[in-house]
């Protein structure tokens, strides 16, 4: 990277710990083999997998038997989301002995409950299950009061055809933690007293999550929880959470079928660089993840003092609630003021390195997250994404506001150059 610019987009990713490209490195030269072969190449490569499987599942409050690698994010999703959606089937067959996938009755379809927050690789999976009337979904507005989905929303939306609640467990744009413990809490009561219907499976993305606070499966209630790598300073991998994976009560069902790794779940063969890259990720947030949050909330919550003494009123703190908490990272802000939309205002910064959303959506409109919570559509865009990383400085943080307050002025002065070329 550039030793002039100063990166604070690191909800969109993270470099690589150095600890992290080690162990990479020695995997790819020293565990090379196959780790499905028996002989010392593949037990040495086996062992590598094992021992980053291990790490993860401490680093989450989980058994190692229950974790599982995929390649990222986007495919732990469409698995999770995807299983919830034959398990609907398998279990309604057996009740009523017919294929539900041929109603056409919205009372039959599997029904998914999310938020309106959601990652594209939840939001569109579920939009194109709607579309193709292979299931309902409901979208849970959030509250414009908390900037969360209300637990009281959720339990309303319970139908008697509802197969799965995904939730993500922090916003990727304000950093809005989600109640997930109290809504799962809810609905294993309202498991307990389904009959004859199909248990509702609890899932939660918690890829902007990991690394910035505690995360743990047990204290959360979840049945699968996802991992991404590259948002705490691993390679870009994944893994899934399976509450006992391989039973009944969760299920796991394989979009791929092949060679049998990963017991058969995920076949292909396993990426030992990349999985031992995550596995030492995991380790280094098991052990040092207190550190990690006290730091970024003191950059953080100094970026947002030092905005404030800079642009005083102008500066408007978006999703920060008096009764939400959000990740330690992450200020989502706009400066507010004629043409000072966000993608223009970082366009004219020469050292700053931002975003104004999720790094998948278009940068020009503003954000649905945004307008979701209720921020004004003039305010919405001129939002900008600052999340900041374990090495930004305090200093960095005096560069960039810096830096800011140089494009405001630019913007502003060649707006009332041009207004008044036009008069």
């Amino acid at each position: 990277m550039d030793q002039n610019k100063i990166y604070l987009d690191y909800n969109a990713t993270t470099p690589l710990e150095p600890d992290v490209l080690g162990a990479i490195s020695t995997a790819l030269s020293e565990a090379w083999g196959n780790p499905s072969s028996s002989h010392d190449a593949g037990v040495k490569a086996k062992a590598v997998i094992d021992g980053a499987r291990t790490n993860i599942a401490t680093m989450v409050g989980a058994k190692s038997s229950d974790i599982l690698f995929t390649s990222g994010g986007t495919e732990a999703n469409n698995m999770i989301l995807q299983t919830a959606l034959k398990h609907f089937h398998l279990c309604h067959e057996i009740t009523n002995g017919t294929d539900s996938s041929r109603g056409d009755n919205s009372d039959q379809l599997p029904h998914f409950i999310t938020s309106n927050m959601e990652h594209d690789s939840v939001k569109l999976v579920l939009e194109n299950l709607a579309e193709e009337g292979i299931a309902s979904v409901t979208f849970v507005p959030a509250s414009q009061k908390t900037g969360c989905v209300m637990k009281e929303d959720v339990i309303a939306a319970v139908r008697p055809s509802t197969c799965m609640i995904t939730i993500m467990l922090a916003n990727n744009e304000t950093g809005v933690i989600q109640p997930i413990k109290e809504i799962f809490e809810s609905i294993r009561h309202i498991n307990l007293s389904r009959k004859n219907m199909p248990r509702i499976l609890l899932h939660t993305d918690a890829a902007q999550a990991i690394g910035k606070i505690e995360v743990d499966v047990v204290e959360l209630d979840v049945d699968y929880l996802t991992i991404v790598g590259h948002k705490f300073y691993g390679p870009r991998i994944g893994a899934v959470y399976v509450r006992n994976l391989g039973s009944k009560e969760v299920p796991l069902y394989p979009m791929l079928y092949g060679g049998g790794q990963e017991r058969n779940f995920r076949p292909g063969t396993e990426n030992t660089g990349m999985i031992a890259g995550l596995g030492k990720a995991a380790e280094l947030v098991a052990q040092y993840l207190d550190n990690y949050r006290k730091h970024m909330a003191t950059v953080r919550d100094y970026l947002e003092t030092r905005l404030q003494d800079v642009f005083g009123d102008r500066i408007h703190i978006n999703g920060k609630f008096v009764t939400s908490e959000r990740l330690p990272n992450t200020c989502n802000v706009s400066i507010l003021g004629h043409g000072l939309f966000g993608h223009m205002v970082l366009s004219h910064c020469d050292r700053l390195q931002a975003s104004v959303g999720a790094a998948c959506h278009a940068q020009n409109r503003p954000s649905h997250i945004l307008l979701a919570i209720g921020i004004p559509e003039s305010v919405a865009r001129n939002a900008l994404r600052l999340s900041v990383g374990r090495e930004t400085t305090l200093a960095d943080i005096d560069a960039i506001i810096e830096d800011l307050k140089q494009s405001v002025e630019f913007i502003e002065n060649d707006s009332h150059t041009t207004e008044a070329i036009t008069c």
